[in-house]
């Protein structure tokens, strides 16, 4: 079966994961994650992308951004890969790729699983059993987002902005979102939608997406047939 091109539309979140080649590091220490976040400073001015939440693990990273254009994130991703592997292979005496082929990523319906897919990501680390809780982590965002630290790279979406009037009634409201658990199966939906590049949203959502970017945006069920996307 031939691969879908890639859902990416211009003007919402995507949540993109990348990982490293056969699942192997590719960060070996502060300074590579350093390097990275900066390379993706650039890139993503470059492409004018906004980039709301991030993790940097150890062979893996998690991204929320969004694009003003739809080839924006993989004109990225392409640059992002090229300064940084170039660098980290330089730098560790290393060749071959650093990363897998392609990365994952699904398109996310703001309003119902932009604060859910910040909190999948900022809590990568705490899953992962490398720290107790999200703020003992330094390579993400959630520092920033509750006001531990600034971080340049991050450009807050308006419904983090809506969570309080002043950044004291933000950073709290959203320290909150972290002490329940995560709605049963919106993890494996998050993870599901990221890793088969459907939509991460309702049935309206994923029939929207489809028009504007021509291509099935939801996974087939068996014995259904294919059916185009609605003009």
């Amino acid at each position: 079966m031939a691969r879908l091109p890639r859902l990416s539309v211009a003007g919402y979140p995507h949540h993109v994961i990348q990982r490293g080649n056969d699942r192997r590091a590719i960060f070996v220490d502060s300074s590579d994650q350093s390097r990275y976040l900066a390379a993706l400073t650039d890139v993503a001015a470059d492409q004018d992308l906004a980039i709301h939440a991030y993790v940097l693990m150890p062979n893996h990273v998690h991204l929320l951004m969004t694009p003003t254009e739809p080839l924006a994130i993989g004109t990225a991703m392409q640059a992002l890969g090229r300064r940084y592997v170039r660098w980290f292979n330089d730098r560790h005496a290393r060749t071959g790729a650093l990363f897998e082929g392609r990365y994952r990523s699904t398109v996310v319906e703001a309003d119902r699983y932009l604060l859910a897919c910040m909190r999948y990501i900022e809590l990568n680390p705490v899953r992962a059993l490398l720290v107790a809780a999200p703020e003992h982590y330094q390579w993400s965002s959630y520092r920033h987002h509750t006001g531990l630290a600034i971080d340049p790279l991050i450009t807050d979406h308006a419904l983090y902005w809506q969570l309080g009037n002043t950044p004291f009634d933000r950073q709290a409201e959203y320290r909150r979102l972290f002490t329940n658990d995560a709605e049963a199966g919106e993890i494996d939906l998050i993870r599901r939608s990221t890793h088969g590049g459907w939509a991460l949203g309702t049935r309206d959502f994923a029939t929207r997406m489809g028009r504007q970017s021509m291509r099935r945006t939801e996974r087939q069920q068996p014995g259904r047939r294919h059916q185009s996307v609605p003009n």
